[in-house]
């Protein structure tokens, strides 16, 4: 590392690397302020942007009272994005399947179309659409958001609980024909932080899924999933 660089920063890279390669095990107490400004000669600013660093990188987790800890690095679950597409709660179904007990909350409410949806679902600025927000719970516990938006004309009104997309729009004349989803990685927003209860460092996978009927998107979703629980198995059968 560069002289020029902060003195702190070499703190981190000792630990990074001890934590990356086994010398300091998942649980393993992490120095304290006070213990590193000992042992790397550093003051006690430096050593406190040292564990800053290294729990914003999600390498660490602290605990009040207790000091910081290296954190245990997380089992990912499986998510199989096409097993239950046709369930008005593929997750639901996806978690239910692996023995979690799962429950979902949702709010629909008619809005205008933002210049984003507009153009992901080819309809005219500000045209009337339904939005759908959905918080999906594991065993009580937040495991994603989703936020859907679908032409007003196939909404339902005074629907009491949300139905599988495909079987609702069957049933008006509509035959989905294709899913596409594009995933990325990103810094969660504050507020998806606080409903998903993600430590410090962790990231969120982000899947916007657009069905389609023929040239036409019907439904849009904005699909937020923690980083550090879940991947993503997408499985594409071989037609002869």
């Amino acid at each position: 590392m560069a002289s020029s660089d902060p003195v702190y920063l070499r703190v981190v890279a000792d630990i990074r690397r001890q934590i990356v390669d086994g010398s300091l095990p998942p649980g393993a107490p992490i120095p304290s302020r006070a213990q590193l400004t000992r042992k790397y000669g550093i003051g006690e600013t430096a050593a406190r942007h040292a564990l800053r660093v290294l729990a914003a990188e999600g390498l660490i987790v602290g605990r009040v009272g207790s000091g910081h800890y290296v954190r245990a690095k997380p089992v990912l679950l499986p998510l199989y994005r096409w097993r239950f597409h046709d369930h008005h709660a593929p997750l639901g179904a996806d978690l239910h399947a692996q023995g979690a007990r799962t429950t979902w909350d949702w709010r629909a409410e008619p809005v205008e179309a933002t210049p984003d949806i507009a153009h992901r679902l080819r309809l005219d600025e500000s045209a009337p659409v339904t939005r759908t927000h959905y918080v999906f719970r594991g065993d009580g516990r937040p495991v994603q958001l989703a936020t859907s938006y679908e032409p007003a004309e196939f909404s339902v009104p005074g629907e009491e609980a949300p139905r599988a997309l495909t079987g609702r729009l069957s049933s008006l004349g509509v035959k989905i024909t294709e899913i596409v989803e594009e995933v990325y990685s990103r810094v969660p927003q504050p507020a998806e932080s606080d409903a998903l209860a993600l430590p410090a460092g962790v990231h969120v996978l982000h899947v916007e899924r657009t069905h389609w009927a023929g040239d036409r998107p019907i439904e849009t979703s904005d699909i937020v999933i923690p980083g550090d629980r879940f991947r993503l198995v997408y499985s594409h059968p071989m037609h002869s």
